[in-house]
Parts: structure tokens; sequence; C-alpha cells
């Protein structure tokens, strides 16, 4: 079971991760936990927060928890998190929780490598336009309001169901929990709706697309790590000529073995779990 849990900064993730450790620890089972945090761009360190929120397990060697920083990687997660996974199956942790870094709008890279994405909510921290826009709510499997006592979290939870209303879901209709981490209330409700969605994943058969997904996604950041690395050496043979941006990624790209129709393809956008009815 591995389960992703993603939402905006401040929103409660690792008080979350550390109460579904505790439920999969009560029920006998065995768990990774792989956390992501952001790297600063000045000093290129990193505050590995999950120390502090996941101090509870330490101690326990049912759990094994790995930190990792960000180094730049976008999408809310680090360049080793998909290797960090694989090893914690290969050693058979029965759940591995992926937390990922604060992400925004459209950082939805964990959709890729989890067969469960968990978004946290708060409420209280946007009007409903942003419930709307973000487009890492369209590959949400559950959905939880954390810091359930807050006077908005009813609206926080009609805004969501409204929003789902918009979208055109095919198979698996996301489910909506709310909770208060750090009293561990609702907890139980968000790991029986796991449960749920691991259930159909299973049934449906679409745990096989999953996990084909978490190895393209494996093989593509691979590729892309060597790429960007050819990139940075042939960015500076071009920038040395002299010639406009444009000229300089064609020859970057043709240096790549691109042919000339291939640059004239428009760029193609990634295929989403959800989509908005009537785009299509």
């Amino acid at each position: 079971m591995t389960i992703g849990l993603t939402g905006p900064p401040g929103v409660g993730k690792s008080t979350l991760s550390s109460a579904l450790v505790r439920k999969a620890r009560s029920l006998g089972k065995t768990v990774g936990v792989v956390s992501v945090d952001p790297t600063s761009p000045f000093s290129h360190g990193a505050l590995l927060g999950d120390r502090i929120r996941l101090a509870e397990h330490f101690t326990d060697a049912g759990v094994f928890i790995r930190s990792m920083a960000s180094r730049g990687h976008l999408g809310g997660l680090a360049g080793a998190t998909a290797d960090a996974v694989l090893l914690m199956d290969a050693f058979g942790m029965d759940v591995i929780v992926i937390e990922t870094v604060g992400v925004g709008q459209s950082e939805i890279e964990i959709a890729e490598l989890a067969q469960t994405t968990v978004l946290a909510l708060q409420p209280g921290s946007g009007d409903s336009i942003q419930v709307l826009k973000a487009g890492v709510m369209e590959v949400a499997d559950v959905f939880v309001v954390n810091k359930k006592d807050h006077p908005m979290a009813n609206q926080l939870k009609r805004e969501i169901r409204s929003m789902m209303e918009m979208l055109d879901f095919s198979g698996w209709v996301p489910e909506l929990v709310m909770t208060q981490a750090p009293s561990g209330e609702g907890v139980d409700d968000l790991w029986s709706a796991i449960e749920r969605h691991v259930a159909y994943l299973h049934a449906s058969g679409e745990l096989v697309q999953r996990r084909r997904e978490a190895f393209m996604h494996q093989v593509r950041q691979l590729a892309r790590g060597h790429l960007e690395r050819r990139l940075e050496r042939e960015l500076t043979n071009q920038i040395a000529t002299g010639v406009d941006p444009y000229a300089a990624a064609d020859r970057v790209l043709r240096a790549f073995g691109a042919s000339a129709e291939e640059l004239d393809e428009p760029p193609r956008l990634p295929h989403l779990r959800a989509s908005v009815k009537g785009s299509r």
C-alpha cells in the first residue's frame, strides 16, 4: 500500500503522516515513510521537519523514516524518492507513506508514484476560486479537510463538493474525509477510505496501471537527469556562439537528434485522471 500525501504548506501533512503511521502500527503493519522537504535556493540547505513531527515513531522498529531534500526538483518530490520507495517495498514494508513538499496548484507528480493520492486541505486558506483552479485536485483519490474544528471547515467541504460536480470521474469517485490530526479524530475514516480505494484498484485491475505509471515515473526521472546534464553542456556551447535564444534552442535539440518536423510539433499536455465536464 503506497500512500502519497500532498497539500499546501502548513496544512498538517506531517501530523497526518504521523497519525497514519500510528493507525497502521495498531493494525500490526510495518511502515516506511519518505518525507520530502524543500531545499533553499540560496543556502542549498533543508530543514527536515518530519524529524520533529514523527518523533513518537523514532524508537519503533516497525517504522523506517527516510528524510530527503528536494534539491531543486519540481513536482513536490525529490529525484531519489522513487528509489527510496522501491527499496522500502523490496524490504517488505506493508505500508509506504510519501509526504511531499508543500505543493501549489499544478504539481501532480505524486499521482504517478503513489497508488493512492491523498490531498489534504485546510479551511480558511483561500476562497473557492483557489479550490476550483487547483490542478492537483484532479488527481486526488481521497480529499482530507484537516483541522475540522475550524469555523470554515464545513464551507471548505461544500466547496470541494461543488468542485467535484464539475469533474467527470471515470471509475473511482474521490472520497471526502474530515480530520483533526493532532487528536487522531477522523483518522479511522481516512484509513477506511484509503482501504476502499486500494480494494477498488485490485478489483478493477487499475493497480497494474498504477504500478506501470510508477515504473514510467522512475524511468522518466533517470532519463531526465541524464538529459539535463547533457543539456547544460550543450547550452554552454551554444551561448558562446552568440546566437538568439530560438536558434540556440533549435541547435541544442538537433544535437539531441530532433528532426525539423519534431521541432515544429506543439507540446503535448499530460494525461489527467479526471477531466472537466464538457471539455471533451
